[in-house]
């Protein structure tokens, strides 16, 4: 699935990923590749990335957090997730 996160300054990500975990106003909850369509609100929390290989720019790398070659932490302030038709948007703060 892709995955692309947008900032009011820039795209942070854009890419085909495995999955993302977010920080849910009632919870975390991941996302899979085929996942239902879904809108949901975020709070102050980390979304973690999973990918088979990351292409980060260098002018937002400094935002994430490297766990390993194929996971990446972005921590958020709030924002707002939608997933359908297999493209996961995210918007943060």
């Amino acid at each position: 699935m892709i995955l692309e996160i947008v900032s009011p300054e820039a795209t942070l990500f854009k890419g085909e990923v495995t999955s993302v975990t977010l920080p849910g106003e009632v919870g975390s909850f991941q996302i899979l590749n085929n996942h239902a369509p879904i809108v949901s609100i975020l709070k102050h929390g980390v979304v973690k990335i999973q990918a088979p290989s990351f292409s980060i720019h260098k002018e937002v790398a400094d935002k994430f957090t490297k766990v390993n070659d194929q996971t990446y932490l972005l921590e958020i302030n709030s924002g707002t997730i939608e997933m359908k038709d297999n493209k996961v948007n995210v918007l943060v703060d």
